[in-house]
């Protein structure tokens, strides 16, 4: 017996707007079926081939304000590519009778020589540090190639040893922005995608840096058949250059990373410790600055209490704490108990320690199984106690004090801080979870650290 139930059917796109409906009647062969109302503008079908399908819903709130100043940074800087491009081919001899074809062909081998070179000692360097700070960087890549510009278009005033080391210096240059550039846009992109569509931001992204790359070659061809002069070149160069960096100053300010790295971590987990208020990634945005310095620990009210190294060596720990012997090269601790420290840190996947001296130092050891939430931990009871120790007797050695005794109250400062720490993350983790948070994002270590595997008997 055929069904006489009516069925009503909604497709929609991943953006989640209707786009047909369609009714079946039990007992008949006839399918309705309903466009909606108000089908898309041909301005919105053109815009659907630069966003990612879905848009908004498949990015995350900040992708279209950085696209917008993205793009913005990428015109300013085609046309000022142009005026460098042309200092260039003057500086290898074009209207000079006198240049060879063959010297022009050697500077372009010896800066793609020296660019590559430099490529791969940047990011075996710094390779760690780009995704943590992946907004840092971006804008240093561009801090990075305004310069190369900049050297282009200086190096046809210099004779030519000279312009040929200058024009190295701008290819070196250029191959740390293509560095720093791609591992952040590749950061970026993976913080846009929220439907795991990685790949089509990538591809829209590249398809958006087509097309303004092109009006920017236009607008360029214009640009550098109306200025000539020197004068007249150097204020358009400096204008645009000015345009490109502040454009991209606002793309990156205006990214919210939901991942905890060193400066994030400082802001939240004081916030917490001052206030007892979670901040959100807007809210944290906001806050931090794009260029911070490497490892400090700033409480909420921007003031610095000392710095802080994750991933370290226990060797490095240990030769801070206390000598090494010259001739057996065993550690001499001088008053610290290690397995009394070890006891503190026993069911932690972390050891602190905090140097002795004016200005603060944490070293933290990771253990072998640390997860990102423990790195978190770690860095906030370096937080905590650094916060505890300003102005603390426990900074620096007073003179009437033992130092085994000053490392004794370093023990019980630890276990105290501890506690504390381990109380915020009881109380806090799942509320930093709410507010949007990945805490399983590893984003700390700028640097490839070690872990200690400990054993006990």
């Amino acid at each position: 017996m055929a069904s006489l139930a009516r069925y009503d059917i909604v497709e929609r796109d991943k953006a989640g707007i209707v786009t047909a409906s369609y009714i079946a009647l039990g007992g008949s062969t006839r399918v309705d079926v309903i466009q909606p109302q108000s089908p898309k503008s041909y301005a919105q079908l053109m815009l659907d081939v630069f966003l990612p399908a879905g848009y908004p819903q498949s990015v995350t709130n900040d992708y279209i304000q950085y696209q917008i100043y993205d793009s913005l940074q990428a015109f300013s800087s085609s046309i000022a590519g142009m005026l460098a491009s042309r200092a260039v081919l003057q500086g290898v001899g074009v209207g000079d009778a006198s240049a060879s074809p063959t010297a022009a062909l050697l500077l372009s081998v010896l800066q793609e020589c020296m660019g590559r070179m430099a490529g791969i000692v940047f990011a075996h360097r710094l390779g760690s540090a780009l995704e943590p700070e992946c907004k840092m960087y971006r804008l240093a890549a561009d801090v990075f190639n305004d310069t190369a510009m900049v050297l282009d278009c200086v190096s046809p005033a210099f004779p030519k040893p000279v312009r040929v080391a200058v024009l190295g210096v701008s290819g070196v240059l250029r191959a740390l922005c293509g560095v720093c550039a791609g591992s952040a846009k590749a950061s970026l992109s993976a913080h846009f995608a929220r439907k795991g569509n990685l790949g089509e931001v990538n591809a829209k992204d590249s398809s958006q840096e087509t097309v303004i790359s092109l009006l920017g070659m236009l607008a360029g061809s214009v640009v550098v058949s109306w200025v000539s002069s020197p004068m007249a070149t150097w204020s358009t160069l400096i204008a645009l250059l000015s345009i490109h960096l502040a454009t991209n100053y606002a793309a990156v300010k205006a990214v919210s990373m939901r991942c905890l790295n060193r400066q994030r971590a400082n802001i939240v987990f004081s916030s917490i410790l001052q206030h007892a208020a979670i901040l959100g990634p807007d809210d944290v945005s906001k806050r931090e600055r794009v260029f911070e310095r490497d490892g400090v620990l700033r409480w909420i009210n921007d003031e610095i209490l000392g710095y802080c190294r994750i991933g370290v060596s226990l060797q490095e720990m240990l030769g801070r704490i206390g000598s090494r012997h010259t001739q057996t090269g065993s550690l001499d601790l001088r008053g610290v108990n290690m397995s009394e420290l070890l006891d503190v840190f026993a069911d932690e996947a972390y050891i602190l320690w905090p140097a002795c001296s004016s200005d603060y130092e944490a070293l933290i050891v990771l253990k072998h199984g640390c997860t990102p939430v423990d790195q978190l931990k770690s860095w906030a009871h370096a937080l905590l106690l650094a916060r505890r120790q300003r102005g603390h007797s426990l900074r620096g050695k007073p003179h009437d004090d033992d130092a085994s005794e000053l490392k004794n109250r370093l023990i019980a400062e630890l276990r105290q801080t501890l506690e504390d720490t381990r109380d915020v993350f009881e109380k806090y983790v799942g509320g930093l979870k709410d507010k949007g948070w990945d805490l399983d994002v590893a984003a700390l270590e700028t640097r490839t650290g070690t872990r200690a595997q400990i054993e006990g008997s």
